[in-house]
């Protein structure tokens, strides 16, 4: 009997070291680079989302444009005509209300008290929210708005998994609560803008930089309810899907939540980098409406340069053709 268990446990051993073998072969079979990952506009792709994972909003801003746009972005956020890289997020408009919100200083009892009235201990009703909202969602990209096929099914695919995610998130634990509101309205608090007015005085650079570790922050206090942003960032993958002169297509993979997300991302080559043919088209648009709402140039003034429509940049329509996969 000894001997039969002792070769028992020899194969369970054996058995063990296998599996574990095949799975590890089997992840190192997924992260196998995509085909093209060496392409100029595939590691364009990486270095621009890798300013996110390192928490630099200055670093991607200025990696997102040319130079020369970057420049008069800066002016145009200082003469109150743009707000650009925070107009591309979901909400844009509401980011100073939230941030005086967080800021105040009775942040964290009011918000504990929303929390314990609305959303502690109702697990059920929160699942049940995320559920309804992942369906709505899904519908909506599905049916409306301006989004091109690709667009549509990469949107998709965040419904499904960010859904699924809060679903099965401890949404409603008091303690996770208390501990990512103190480290919200900390965050909140040390970057001084609480009103539209205070980014504009800080300047485009210095209100990203400032914003930085309130992202920090935030990807902090997701990961806490198990959503890492940053795992999915340092597991995406990006190939080339075709190229044809400054124009290409990128392939992009990266988990979320458990989900394998796939796209395909236009990109532009100007002055010889590449950059997201769609944020391109974007900033063409904000600079053309910033420089219509510019009092004109005083007489003998040199023309401002970062315009979308020379030779060395590339037509806004043209762009705008090419903004969408």
């Amino acid at each position: 009997m000894p001997r039969r268990s002792s070769r028992s446990r020899s194969r369970l051993v054996l058995l063990s070291l296998c599996a574990v073998a095949v799975l590890a072969a089997g992840c190192r079979r997924s992260q196998e680079p995509l085909p093209g990952a060496a392409t100029e506009p595939a590691a364009a792709v990486r270095q621009l989302v890798q300013h996110l994972h390192d928490d630099d909003l200055a670093g991607y801003a200025r990696a997102a444009v040319p130079p020369a746009q970057y420049a008069e972005l800066e002016a145009a956020w200082a003469q109150g005509h743009s707000r650009w890289p925070l107009d591309q997020l979901p909400l844009h408009d509401k980011l100073p209300a939230l941030l005086a919100t967080l800021s105040a200083a009775d942040a964290e009892s009011r918000l504990q008290r929303a929390f314990k009235a609305q959303i502690a201990g109702q697990a059920a009703g929160v699942r049940q929210a995320a559920h309804s909202l992942g369906l709505f969602g899904e519908q909506y990209i599905s049916h409306q708005g301006d989004y091109s096929a690709d667009e549509r099914a990469h949107y998709v695919q965040l419904v499904k998994a960010l859904s699924a995610w809060a679903q099965a998130a401890p949404l409603s634990d008091p303690k996770l609560a208390r501990s990512a509101i103190t480290t919200l309205t900390t965050a909140a608090r040390a970057t001084g803008l609480d009103s539209d007015a205070a980014l504009q005085a800080a300047g485009m650079t210095g209100s990203l930089q400032r914003l930085s570790p309130f992202a920090a922050a935030s990807k902090q206090v997701l990961a806490s309810y198990g959503l890492s942003l940053d795992e999915s960032v340092a597991q995406m993958r990006t190939g080339l899907s075709s190229q044809d002169g400054d124009s290409a297509v990128v392939h992009v993979q990266y988990p979320l939540a458990g989900h394998d997300i796939d796209l395909q991302v236009a990109l532009q080559r100007r002055q010889g980098h590449w950059y997201l043919a769609r944020t391109l088209a974007e900033v063409d648009a904000v600079l053309a409406a910033a420089r219509a709402a510019a009092p004109p140039p005083v007489e003998g003034e040199a023309p401002r340069s970062g315009s979308g429509n020379d030779a060395t940049t590339g037509t806004g329509d043209s762009l705008a053709a090419a903004a969408k996969p």
